[in-house]
């Protein structure tokens, strides 16, 4: 089954009315991490009905789901994506507000060093670095 916000929402019986659709496709297609306001401009694109609440609704359910991840990035709004297939980490520029997605085997090995120093066995984590290119 292909990889789609759509399809997961079916493999996870999670109803999809019209709207929902909508959302779900516009959600499968965004290459960024958009927040409630930007998903719902680009949903009212393709259907102006779609009202910000049904996309707050939403966003929620498939989050609730397991289907969307939701992110706090310091200083800005909820941002979400499509739960990823494979770990990453975010590295956010603080001048221009891009999300930039890595991995790194040297920041993986050391947090899960770490973790055992202190007795522990790593399960999961969620790493965000925050940066300016701008000399200070």
């Amino acid at each position: 089954m292909s990889d789609t916000i759509e399809n997961k929402c079916i493999e996870k019986g999670v109803g999809l009315t019209a709207q929902r659709k909508i959302i779900a496709q516009v959600m499968s297609k965004s290459n960024d991490h958009p927040n409630v306001n930007e998903l719902h401009k680009r949903v009212s694109l393709i259907d102006p009905k779609v009202s910000i609440a049904t996309v707050y609704r939403t966003v929620k359910l498939f989050e609730e789901a397991g289907i969307l991840s939701k992110h706090d990035f310091k200083g800005g709004k909820a941002r979400y994506e499509k739960v990823p297939d494979e770990h990453h980490d975010h590295l956010i520029d603080v001048d221009t507000g891009k999300i930039i997605e890595f991995v790194d085997e040297d920041i993986e090995k050391l947090q899960k060093k770490v973790a055992q120093k202190l007795g522990y066995n790593l399960v999961d984590h969620r790493l965000e670095l925050y940066g300016s290119k701008t000399k200070k």
